[in-house]
């Protein structure tokens, strides 16, 4: 298994557990989490997941390594779009999960593991949290983060993320409400697990109507720009400088775009 779950209740708990490949996201782990929500779904008695990870990375991204593995395929468009469509998937089953959400992040997070983070309800980091998305250095499109980013933070910041800039330190990610607590490393779950008590607290179905309020009524365009998202993902994946990009990254060398 990719993931480790545990049951604290009124929290449960999704851990990212690769830390070989830095928690990067593969098609698998995808396949996982989506089981993982859909278990808590059920269990009535946790209120609230946290999703953090092991090792120091909290994620590197997708699987650049298997994803290009889908370049030497026979139909690799065909694949990239289902890849795309199982990462938009992923998305939307966080955000229409009825419990809230909380990402636990005490490392660095790349690429698509920040649409782990948007797809979150709040953020709990540590000072080792940054945020990044070299989509763009490999020759991709963050085609899930950008309009999560532009949801959550607006388009002016999403351009500072996306363009491949500097990281984002985790106080200015506080500064600007992508992170929503900043604590210590030994704390960092167990806020997040104090924060489940809190809401646990409240009525169960306010709480699941306000997260559709806010998720599915106040974004009700994040549906629509996740699929046109989706689709330019796939898009992309199938140019000759996303190939290179890929090809680099596994070869550890510099990247030669055409």
């Amino acid at each position: 298994m990719r993931i480790r779950i545990k049951k604290s209740a009124p929290s449960g708990t999704i851990v990212l557990d690769v830390p070989k490949t830095h928690n990067a996201i593969s098609r698998e782990m995808v396949a996982d989490l989506r089981e993982a929500f859909d278990d808590f779904h059920r269990e009535k008695s946790v209120r609230c997941v946290i999703l953090i990870s092991s090792g120091a990375t909290f994620c590197s991204g997708v699987d650049l390594k298997q994803w290009n593995e889908v370049t030497q395929s026979e139909s690799p468009l065909d694949i990239w779009q289902e890849v795309s469509n199982e990462l938009q998937e992923l998305i939307e089953t966080m955000l229409r999960f009825p419990k809230p959400i909380i990402a636990a992040i005490d490392g660095p997070v790349f690429g698509g593991g920040l649409g782990l983070v948007l797809g979150a309800d709040l953020v709990v980091a540590t000072p080792k949290a940054t945020f990044s998305s070299r989509a763009s250095r490999v020759g991709l499109v963050s085609g899930l983060v950008a309009p999560l980013l532009s949801f959550r933070l607006g388009a002016s910041i999403a351009s500072r993320v996306l363009l491949g800039l500097d990281p984002v330190t985790a106080e200015q990610a506080y500064q600007w409400g992508l992170v929503q607590y900043l604590v210590e490393s030994e704390q960092v779950w167990a806020k997040s697990h104090e924060l489940a008590k809190q809401i646990a607290e409240s009525s169960t179905e306010s709480i699941q109507m306000t997260k559709r309020l806010l998720n599915e009524m106040i974004g009700e365009p994040i549906w629509s720009h996740l699929i046109s998202g989706a689709a330019v993902m796939a898009t992309v994946c199938s140019t000759e400088s996303a190939s290179e990009g890929m090809r680099s990254f596994v070869e550890k060398r510099p990247t030669k775009f055409p």
